[in-house]
Order: C-alpha cells, then structure tokens, then sequence
C-alpha cells in the first residue's frame, strides 16, 4: 500500500514539476527573448533596405555626392559638408549612453535616477527627430528634392558651361568630371543649364537620379518612425516609473531594460544608415 502512495505520489511531483516548464533560455525573461527575437526580424529589413541602396549608388554613375546635398546648416550657413548630419548622429549617440544610466539606476532599484535619465533619453530623442524634421524641411522646401525629382547629381564628362543659370553658375565656366550640378526652379519651372561636352555637342543637364530622393525620404524615415515610436514608449515607462508602478515588482526595473534593448538598435542602425547614406 505505502509503494502505491509513494508511486502515485511521485507521478503527482512528475506533472507538478512539468507545468512549471524548463529553465530560462539564456538566463533571459520572456519580455526579453521577445525583444531579441523583433530586433533580429527588424534588423533584417534595414540590412535589406541598406543594401538596395548601395547596390543603386554604385551602380549609378551620376549619383549625388552627400558631401554636397548635405552642406547646409541651421542659420542660414552652408558650404559645411555633413556637419549638420554629424551634429544629429551625436545627439542620438549621448541619448544611447543616458539609456544606460536609466537601465543602471534601475537595477539599483532608484526610481528617481530612472526617471531623470529617461527624461533624458527623451529629451536627445526628440532632439534628433527635430534636427531631422529641419533637414527634411530643406531638402523639400529650399532645395526640391521630392520623391520623384531629384535635382542632385555629378558630371561625368568634362566642358564648358554656354550659359548660366542665375545663380552660381556663369557662362564660361568650366567643369571637370565629378562636379556638382543643382538644377534651380524658377517660377516653379526647372531651370537647366546648357553646357558643351568635350566633343563638342551642346547638352542639357538632366535631374539627378530619382531614385535617391525616394530611397533617402523612404529609409531615414522608417528610421524616423522608429525613434518616434521608441519615445512613446520611453515616455509611457517614465511615467509608470514615477508612478512607482516597477518598484512594487521589485525586478531591477525590466521593462526599463527591454526598452533600452530597442534604443540601443535604433541608435546601432543609424551609425549605418549614417555610413551608408552620408559616407558613401
């Protein structure tokens, strides 16, 4: 009789233990593993996205030079080649290193650290989509580039301007290959500008190509969409955290961790969307 209980008692123990499941896998929670698993998923459409670009630029011989689409800078300053850009790429960088100081504070279970360094966090965040809103803003509004117009681009021959076009560019001047052209509207209308090749034949500048501008609007603001997104929810988890809704958990502020994760990626993508676009 006392085998029977003792068999029975075992098997009970058996399926206790088996729905308490296995161990952690990694040693990370679930939230965790989750956040890994989108990460790795939304790291794969921006290594699509990037590479589509690079295959385009070096594939495309007037393609612009970002050294010369991105020269200008708040204030009414130019001929200061990615320095703005640098300024933005910064900005997002020192909000990577705040995030880190919330997730510190948070293990220390300092519920007033935590919400100061994500108020910081948000405050570089909103920072770099404001710089970002301004360098749009330029590229749209004072130099045209839309989505199907790109009036960026480089020679690949080289000759001799026949007329100007009113602005920079006077007739008689010359240009070697990999000079700058930027076509100018007018009265709403594009403004070309006639040049002569070295055989001679007279020419009109073309647009730049299109699909620069549709890659660039398409690509830095998917990354936008994702650092809005990301102080949505940096602002929810300041608020929780000052309501002292992580304190009664007593788990080392988590959710402060598993959104730092998200930052951290968004800053990470940026150094290459940074590389890709602006560099190369």
């Amino acid at each position: 009789m006392s085998a029977e209980t003792s068999t029975k008692d075992l098997e009970t123990e058996q399926e206790q233990v088996s729905w308490e499941g296995g161990s952690k896998p990694f040693k990370a929670s679930y939230g965790k593993l989750m956040m890994w698993y989108f990460i790795m998923s939304d790291a794969f459409t921006f290594a699509g996205f990037l590479i589509a670009y690079g295959a385009l630029r070096f594939s495309v011989p007037t393609w612009p030079e970002p050294d010369f689409v991105f020269q200008s800078f708040p204030g009414g300053l130019h001929n200061m080649p990615l320095i703005f850009v640098t300024l933005m790429t910064f900005v997002l960088i020192a909000s990577s290193a705040t995030m880190v100081r919330a997730v510190q504070e948070g293990q220390r279970e300092n519920k007033k650290g935590v919400v100061f360094w994500l108020l910081m966090t948000i405050l570089g965040g909103a920072t770099f989509l404001g710089c970002q809103a301004w360098e749009w803003h330029t590229l749209i509004v004072k130099e045209h580039m839309t989505l199907s117009e790109n009036p960026f681009g480089r020679h690949i021959e080289a000759g001799t301007y026949l007329e100007g076009d009113g602005y920079d560019i006077e007739a008689g001047d010359t240009f070697q290959p990999g000079d700058f052209y930027l076509i100018h509207k007018v009265d709403g209308e594009w403004n070309p500008v006639a040049y002569q090749n070295e055989h001679g034949d007279v020419k009109l500048q073309s647009f730049g190509p299109p699909a620069f501008g549709s890659l660039f609007y398409f690509i830095t603001g998917f990354h936008g969409f994702h650092v809005l997104t990301g102080l949505i929810i940096l602002l929810i988890v300041a608020i929780n955290a000052a309501g002292g809704v992580y304190v009664k958990r007593r788990n080392g502020y988590e959710m402060v961790e598993k959104v730092g994760l998200y930052w951290h990626f968004v800053d990470l993508v940026w150094v290459f969307v940074f590389l890709v676009f602006y560099l190369l």
